[in-house]
């Protein structure tokens, strides 16, 4: 098993995901090669990754030397898989979420990568290891970030059925000598723990909008100043613990309504989405994003950044090693 530190890394995929883990594995020290079948993707993700980096230096997240000049040395932009995967220890795709599309790289990545090279998905909901050629099921797991993935540490490691053990223990360690919080699951689940939980709240989101019960910044207002204050220091079953596990039962066997069902579909989504109005990178979205998107995502990371700050000084009572 290679060593931890100054590995060979192919990223596979250079969109919102695939440019911000090139930076994240740069900054930790290894070699990494970006590649992507659009050029013009791959155009795009020099000035995303130099913006996110100049916004981590000035926040003395990152080391001053590390500039564009670093960055061009650190991150190779290749538009040919071939020469992104020689060599490569660690190859993570960072794809659509299609079968067929995955299935083929796959394929592609066993026919190039070398025998030895562990091989990464970062898919969200789609289980990849059916996907994955059977000679490679041995080094094959999910190393699943979540964006901006330099900022968020969370990387939830799932080893595929046939993985070694050995394997996941090398990722698990990759991502803490980042500075991540990788949480090892027993099994592959769709969305894992944080997008499964999101996907609980955004199903009751989307039927109060749809049901007219509030706007969508009045619901966005209700969540940021009534749950999300105590969520990072608390999280959920923490906070259980504070209000009372006898008055959370008492509140289960009295509730009062049904969660949201999986509809497969929101008014409110399908008619922005009508409009062109599909977030971010179309410059509106529920909200106006005017200005350059590079600007917009920036100011994003800015804000993180000092919540990040804020929170090392707080500390968190939901610790690890406090549960039962």
């Amino acid at each position: 098993m290679a060593s931890a530190t100054g590995i060979k890394v192919a990223i596979i995929g250079a969109g919102t995901m695939g440019h911000a883990l090139a930076l994240v594995f740069a900054l930790g020290g290894h070699e990494v090669r970006l590649t992507d079948s659009s050029m013009a993707t791959l155009d795009k993700a020099g000035g995303l990754m130099e913006t996110a980096l100049e916004t981590l230096v000035v926040a003395g997240e990152a080391p001053r030397e590390a500039d564009a000049d670093w960055l061009h040395h650190a991150v190779t932009r290749l538009p040919v898989l071939a020469e992104a995967l020689e060599d490569a220890d660690l190859v993570l795709e960072a794809i659509i979420e299609q079968p067929d599309a995955k299935r083929a790289l796959f394929e592609e990545v066993d026919r190039l990568a070398p025998a030895q090279a562990i091989i990464a998905s970062n898919t969200s909901y789609l289980d990849p290891f059916p996907l994955i050629p059977a000679r490679r099921q041995g080094r094959a797991l999910i190393m699943h970030w979540y964006t901006p993935p330099y900022l968020v540490d969370l990387v939830d490691i799932v080893g595929g059925p046939e993985c070694d053990p050995a394997v996941v223990s090398f990722a698990v360690d990759l991502c803490r000598a980042m500075g991540k919080r990788p949480v090892v699951m027993r099994k592959f689940v769709p969305g894992y723990i944080a997008n499964r939980v999101q996907s609980a709240i955004a199903l009751e989101v989307q039927k109060l909008l749809d049901e007219g019960v509030a706007t969508a910044s009045e619901i966005d207002t209700a969540i940021i100043e009534g749950i999300s204050l105590r969520l990072p220091i608390l999280g959920v079953l923490a906070k259980a613990d504070f209000t009372g596990l006898a008055f959370t039962q008492t509140s289960l066997a009295n509730r009062m309504y049904a969660p949201p069902p999986v509809r497969g579909q929101c008014d409110a989504v399908d008619a922005l989405v009508a409009e062109g109005r599909t977030g971010v990178m179309a410059g509106a979205g529920f909200y106006d994003w005017p200005g350059a998107t590079a600007d917009v995502l920036e100011d994003r990371d800015r804000r993180l950044l000092a919540l990040k700050r804020a929170l090392r000084q707080i500390g968190t009572l939901a610790g690890e090693g406090r549960d039962q």
